[in-house]
Order: structure tokens, then sequence, then C-alpha cells
């Protein structure tokens, strides 16, 4: 397998598509509304089917929701039981994950708006034998790409590592690799980046 694709002219779409997600980016996107024991979230622009969740500082999931209509969101939540430590609220939509951290002491809730986060996901399109993979990482965050293909063998979930690839200091990543269509069968590729990490199972 190899990149066999130049993307000379797709990068020049993807410069201009980065500097309107950077637009998006830094919109307003979410208020809190802090009052006694009771913390009210809306969320702005959320689509059906985006997941809400709410985790610990190891990333344990506490709270979660697929948001059942599209719109703004709001809803209020007890967080002044959670036991003193960091956590934070995760939105997962559809090429990004919204982070927004709060911390809880003593049955205080506190947040710190400036620190909330938005890490966009790898984009994964399968087009027959060809493998397309773009990520905007706008703190050049690195991103690491690893293919892999079943064996031929009666264990199922056996799949062999053909490739890997870690891609730094780059804003707008963009790869194709084209398979060989000789070696017809299963594949898994798995992506990680900034301590998550992201699948797509396929065949040829």
């Amino acid at each position: 397998m190899k990149n066999v694709i130049n993307n000379t002219k797709k990068g020049i779409l993807m410069v201009a598509l980065l500097a309107t997600v950077m637009g998006f980016a830094k919109e307003a996107s979410f208020t809190i509304k802090n009052e006694s024991d009771r913390t009210s979230l809306a969320l702005l622009n959320v689509k059906k089917g985006n997941l809400l969740s709410i985790k610990d500082a190891n990333g344990l999931i506490l709270y979660k929701e697929s948001i059942k209509t599209s719109g703004t969101y709001t809803k209020g939540f007890d967080l002044t039981s959670l036991p003193d430590g960091s956590y934070f609220f995760e939105l997962d939509k559809d090429v990004e994950i919204r982070t927004i951290p709060f911390n809880v002491k003593s049955n205080t809730v506190v947040f710190d708006k400036e620190k909330a986060i938005v890490s966009f996901k790898p984009i994964i399109k399968i087009d027959g034998d060809m493998v397309y993979i773009s990520k905007l990482a706008l703190d050049y965050e690195p991103l690491k790409i690893k293919l892999y293909v079943e064996n031929d063998s009666y264990l199922s979930n056996n799949y062999k590592l053909i490739y890997s690839e870690e891609i730094k200091d780059i804003q707008t990543i963009e790869r194709v690799y084209k398979l060989d269509k000789t070696v017809p069968g299963n594949y898994k590729i798995i992506i990680f980046s900034e301590g998550r990490e992201f699948a797509e199972h396929f065949k040829i």
C-alpha cells in the first residue's frame, strides 16, 4: 500500500475550509448558569444524535445522553453532589468534539469557560480500494494512522498491521492510500489523535 495521489489542489480547498472552521470554533457555542444547587447548560446548534457526556478527569463516563432534537439543547444538572475533583462536559458532534471543563469543591461548581476547547475528528472516507483521511489539527497535534487487514485464519478479529504512519507539525492533514485490489478482505483503520482513538472497519 502507498500514498498515490498528490493533494496539492485539494489542499487549497482545505485551507479555505480551515479558515471557516476556525471562525466557527471561536463562536460562542454554549451558555452556563450556576444556581445554588443546579447548573443550567445550553448548547447551541446541536443535531439530533449528538452525544452529551459528563466525564471525570480519568475519562470515566458519569452521564451520557443522545440529544433528541436539533437546535438548542437546554438542561439542568445537579453537579454539587459530585466528589471534589475535575470534570468536563463533552459534546460529540459530527466532525468535532467540544469539551467544557469544571471543578467541584465543597459542593461548589466552578466552570472555566476559557479552557473550553474544540477538537476536530479525523474524517475517513472509503471508495473502493481508496482510503481518504483528512483532519484539522489547529494546534499541530500529532496524528497516528494504523491500517490492518484480517488474517486468513480461523480466529475471529485476527488482524495484522500492514501500514503505520505518524504525522506531526501539520495543521491541515490529508492522506490518500490505495489498497491492493488483489488482496480482498476485511480491513480496519485506527487513528489516534489527542488521546482519542477512532476506528473504521471496511471491506474490499
